[in-house]
């Protein structure tokens, strides 16, 4: 498993670690010793690894997971204990506005990425983890998992996360679990429509992970991208401006390279190129 020479420069940050198997890049929390708990650090290097293949058409998927058995289990509290000798009285909160600011632009970034994001969820998926859960495109849980916002019982906000867990579960499911803190497992998950599907072993899980990837390589590269695209704009669009840009997108598609190559696949029953 080689990473291009560009991803290489980014895998010395010892709180991730990157693997590459073609177009498919795998990006471990690597804190074990902490439940893969979210430390500034950690939060800038994932966030270097996004902007990094942003424009990268080569990197189809990016799967998250977690070192240890667990995914991840929120911030760093030491981290934000640290900050108190920044933040030296209550007309000083800025260090506490930027550390948190930060980690919500890369649930953001994560949220925004072009590629295929899977997340692959295991033991403590909390807080953090959660809402980083909650802007993945494929969701897998194994069914012990524990998922959970515990914030309001450390007498802070999941002040980040919102927005993304209201998303992803709606308005009414995301004020009953913020604001009781509730923990639960993987096929709770799955009815709150958090995660997509659930396993039960590890055999099960791999099994699972390589079908997905399958499946997001049958996909063409340009029409996936686009595709993540326009379904996130449904969210924001007026419906009449945006679906007179989707015809004008699905014409293009249509007479691209990618286009022909899958209609003359489909035409010859065979895979189209991109299907490695």
């Amino acid at each position: 498993m080689t990473l291009s020479t560009s991803l290489s420069d980014l895998a010395v940050d010892d709180s991730i670690q990157l693997e590459q198997q073609g177009s498919i890049l795998t990006l471990w929390l690597n804190r074990a010793d902490s439940r893969n708990a979210m430390s500034l650090k950690m939060v800038k290097a994932i966030q270097q690894v996004f902007a990094q293949i942003a424009d990268d058409i080569s990197i189809r998927a990016v799967i998250l997971r977690g070192k240890g058995g667990h995914f991840c289990a929120g911030g760093d509290i030491k981290d934000m204990s640290a900050l108190r000798a920044e933040a030296t009285n209550v007309e000083n909160l800025q260090p506490y506005v930027d550390f948190n600011r930060c980690f919500g632009a890369m649930i953001e970034q994560v949220d925004q990425a072009p590629q295929t994001v899977v997340a692959i969820l295991e033991g403590a998926v909390l807080g953090g983890g959660f809402g980083l859960a909650c802007v993945s495109d494929i969701a897998i849980s194994r069914d012990n998992a524990q998922f959970g916002l515990p914030e309001t019982g450390l007498g802070v906000l999941p002040a980040q996360i919102a927005p993304f867990v209201v998303k992803r579960i709606g308005l009414t499911q995301a004020r009953r679990l913020a604001l009781l803190g509730l923990r639960f497992n993987g096929e709770t998950a799955l009815k709150l429509g958090v995660v997509h599907e659930v396993v039960r072993d590890e055999t099960e899980l791999e099994q699972l992970l390589r079908d997905t990837i399958q499946q997001i390589k049958r996909a063409a590269p340009l029409a996936s991208r686009n595709t993540k695209a326009l379904l996130h704009r449904t969210l924001t669009e007026p419906l009449d401006t945006l679906l007179d840009d989707a015809a004008h997108q699905f014409a293009q598609a249509v007479a691209s390279i990618e286009g022909q190559e899958g209609t003359m696949a489909f035409i010859q029953k065979r895979l189209p190129n991109w299907a490695e």
